[in-house]
């Protein structure tokens, strides 16, 4: 996949030629408190070591890799929005979670993280990504997609705490609830046909 329109935003995968517009969104703070995304990708310790620039070059090295961490949305050039979505085995903390666990065998793509742009929110950025992230999926045969979302209990939470969605979003796009772990965490699952 090289990029998907939906709606008015193109979905692009996130390559070594567009780290610039990533750096460009997530901003100098590397979106939520320097985690440039690497919440699930390391261990705890070496998460808070590398807070900021540690985490930004550790991202920058998996893009440069050859490791697809994500998509980014477009909004013409501007980019104003991102998800993080792989094989799960690629989410080190995820796979080490007691609440996030495993629930099966199936090999399974995890949608993990959001971050919206401030002058985007609750324009439907978010949910145009999961069409994305599904049709991401589909390109390389994946089967199923599961998301973690957070079942906010205030309605004006700040945006780190829905990082992961929220189910209504989820809900929309056709993933169901396949476990409850916690009063606050919630298993989706999408299956693709």
């Amino acid at each position: 996949m090289h990029f998907v329109k939906i709606d008015n935003l193109s979905i692009k995968p996130l390559t070594p030629p567009l780290w610039p517009d990533f750096e460009k969104l997530f901003g100098p703070r590397g979106a939520y408190g320097g985690c440039w995304c690497m919440w699930w990708r390391l261990t705890r310790s070496e998460f808070e070591k590398g807070q900021k620039e540690g985490n930004r070059l550790a991202m920058k090295a998996l893009v440069d890799s050859g490791v697809v961490p994500g998509l980014l949305a477009f909004d013409n050039d501007e980019p104003c929005g991102w998800c993080s979505i792989a094989p799960r085995q690629q989410f080190a903390t995820l796979e080490r979670s007691r609440v996030l666990k495993r629930i099966d065998d199936q090999q399974v793509w995890s949608l993990v993280c959001f971050f919206i742009h401030k002058h985007y929110r609750n324009r439907g950025v978010g949910e145009k990504l999961i069409h994305g992230a599904v049709e991401y999926v589909k390109s390389p045969g994946g089967r199923i997609i599961e998301a973690y979302p957070t079942a906010i209990r205030k309605e004006n939470a700040p945006p780190v705490s829905s990082y992961m969605g929220i189910p209504k979003i989820f809900e929309r796009v056709g993933f169901k609830e396949v476990r409850r772990p916690s009063p606050s965490k919630i298993i989706m699952r999408y299956y693709i046909e």
